[in-house]
């Protein structure tokens, strides 16, 4: 995903996006911890049906209400609602997965699959280029069944062709 860049990531890395409002988030849950442990302690020291330490109890909890609340919002509004999908990152991490071979079993079936897949591991290389070198399909076969979306959803393609 991308980040909606919020302050400059680093002076020796141009471009670099730091995630400078989830960590903000972060340092809401950090204190809310604090404050929690400070409750904790506040409810051990009560003794009879008497606490005199309420208010702190009181102070801590609507604290942590208040920041994670102002947290959340920040959140949305500065981070969640800019983020994007980094689609050509995303296409590369697909095609360069060793699972993807598993849409290839009802093509070329188990045992070429698995020499498919231990062959890309060992070389670095794309199941489908794999796929395609051992003979086992052609390259449209091949593409057209590793289309993503041919393989998520209600509308995923359940062709046999081996």
């Amino acid at each position: 995903i991308n980040l909606p860049p919020m302050a400059p990531g680093s002076s020796i890395m141009p471009g670099k996006v730091n995630p400078v409002i989830p960590e903000v988030m972060n340092m809401c849950c950090f204190e809310t911890l604090g404050n929690d442990l400070t409750v904790a302690f506040g409810s051990e020291a009560g003794q009879l049906e008497l606490n005199v330490m309420e208010p702190v109890i009181i102070y801590k909890l609507f604290t942590s209400l208040r920041v994670l609340s102002r947290g959340m919002n920040i959140l949305r509004e500065r981070c969640v609602e800019g983020i994007t999908a980094n689609e050509e990152r995303c296409r590369d991490m697909v095609h360069h997965s060793i699972g993807i071979v598993t849409a290839l079993l009802p093509h070329i079936g188990y045992k070429n699959c698995t020499t498919a897949a231990a062959k890309a591991l060992q070389e670095r290389r794309p199941v489908a280029d794999i796929v395609v070198e051992l003979g086992y399909l052609d390259a449209d076969k091949v593409k057209e069944h590793l289309k993503p979306e041919n393989m998520c959803g209600p509308t995923a393609k359940k062709r046999r062709t081996a």
